[in-house]
């Protein structure tokens, strides 16, 4: 069935002169293209003067990929307005484009046509055609469910600080952005310019409401239905089993690895009670996989820290949710098959299911190219700016699996780096998504002619 869903939307998309990757490519271009020119517009800046093209155009790719990087603090520059603007377009970046569009055609009653579902079946990597619309529909019915009751318990805890409208506005901000995974705050007027949630690191509250609606966000939506009809651990299909696991492996061996290497650094948790150490590593662990949320400052980690955090972020949440990175299952998939060289097995295997060899290969391919860009990017940025190599390669990592946590530098570099920064996040948002895409729709052709083995030296 998989494999005629995808012939069926190759043909249909290929009429059409367009195809899936276009489609999500194009579109996002679009988003941050508009939400870019709404940031220059005066009414956009408190101060009433526009903050200039390229300031927009930075915010608005960083919003749109749910990012999180920023060059100047949201609640200092942007008016009400152009908090508004930056808040859709977290929505619509971490919703994805084809569920904004089932969303209007919901509102507007109007049938979900075969072009659309085709394309919705490639994005979410659906089996069928048949429980597509479904999935989007609970997609959107989740989201909106969870960010309500997040943002009443983050006001319910702000308004004492912020008065009502300012607790409920900041309450829904924050809720949303967290759930996107954008890393987005409204805090920098009180707790001073780029602080994030620094000034909650002391309220377990808000810490671990902001991360669990991270968690959440980045579970990804065919996990949420997946639970959703099972309702049970043992009937949930392998892919969503190993999704879980690997999402709490990585929370909780983050944890501890924070707890332990920062446990006495004075400037990071050395002066926090025990328990409070303790959600702030959890809280760590959570936000680096491509949240972006703030609490303890970037930059004073110990080097080994931001390394450890580099290779969080490039990993990122889990397919088809409002996460980044290289995905939770991609990641699972190279341990699966290092387990299976080690052992001498044949097969790459998870709970006595077998992983395609073609899908090995694919994600292979997807830490090859991440990891190459990884590199060369850190590389550069390093060299033009005369930065520490760890610093740089910390805020590419971010860029690239749209965490948005800086170590500080992302506003002092230069143009042509913050240019570069732009792509990265562009990429590690919509460049890596369509790249998944194509692997999953590209059908292996039998090949016209074998070649002889050579047998080569390896190790």
């Amino acid at each position: 069935m998989r494999k005629k869903v995808i012939l069926l939307l190759e043909t249909l998309l290929r009429r059409r002169g367009l195809n899936a990757t276009r489609v999500v490519a194009i579109s996002f271009a679009l988003i941050i293209l508009a939400g870019a020119l709404l940031l220059t517009l005066p009414v956009a800046s408190r101060d009433g003067e526009s903050a200039g093209f390229f300031t927009g155009l930075f915010t608005a790719t960083s919003a749109t990929c749910v990012t999180g990087l920023i060059l100047v603090d949201t609640w200092i520059q942007w008016s009400f307005f152009g908090q508004v603007v930056v808040l859709l377009m977290i929505q619509m970046g971490g919703l994805g484009f084809m569920t904004v569009i089932t969303l209007v055609s919901f509102a507007l009653h109007r049938r979900i046509g075969l072009s659309e579902r085709l394309v919705m079946v490639s994005t979410f990597n659906l089996n069928d055609l048949d429980g597509v619309v479904r999935v989007v529909r609970h997609a959107l019915m989740g989201t909106f469910l969870l960010e309500g009751i997040g943002a009443v318990v983050l006001a319910w805890r702000m308004i004492p600080e912020f008065g009502v409208l300012g607790g409920v506005w900041r309450g829904i901000f924050h809720s949303v952005s967290a759930f996107c995974n954008a890393g987005f705050d409204l805090l920098g007027g009180r707790f001073g310019a780029f602080s994030s949630v620094a000034g909650y690191n002391d309220d377990p509250v808000v810490l671990l409401t902001i991360a669990a609606l991270i968690a959440i966000g980045g579970l990804g939506f065919f996990v949420w239905e997946d639970i959703l009809r099972t309702r049970s651990f043992h009937r949930l299909s392998p892919y969503s089993k190993l999704v879980l696991a690997m999402t709490a492996a990585l929370i909780f061996f983050g944890a501890v690895f924070f707890f332990v290497e920062e446990y006495a650094n004075p400037a990071v948790f050395g002066e926090m009670p025990l328990g409070q150490k303790i959600y702030n590593s959890i809280f760590q662990s959570v936000t680096l996989r491509t949240a972006g949320f703030d609490a303890i400052g970037q930059g004073n980690l110990s080097d080994s820290s931001k390394a450890f955090s580099s290779i969080w972020m490039l990993i990122g949440g889990s397919s088809g949710s409002t996460a980044g990175g290289l995905k939770t299952v991609t990641a699972a998939v190279l341990l699966l098959t290092l387990r299976a060289r080690l052992t001498g097995r044949e097969q790459v295997t998870f709970r006595g299911r077998a992983v395609p060899y073609a899908q090995v290969l694919n994600a292979m391919t997807l830490v090859l190219v991440m990891g190459l860009i990884f590199l060369v990017s850190s590389m550069i940025i390093s060299t033009l700016e005369g930065l520490p190599y760890v610093d740089c390669a910390f805020e590419v990592a971010s860029a690239m699996g749209t965490v948005g946590l800086t170590t500080g530098i992302t506003p002092t570099l230069s143009m042509f780096s913050q240019s570069l920064l732009i792509l990265l996040m562009y990429t590690g948002r919509i460049g890596l998504l369509s790249f998944s895409i194509a692997l999953a729709v590209r059908h292996g052709r039998p090949a016209k002619l074998r070649y002889p083995e050579m047998n080569v030296m390896i190790g």
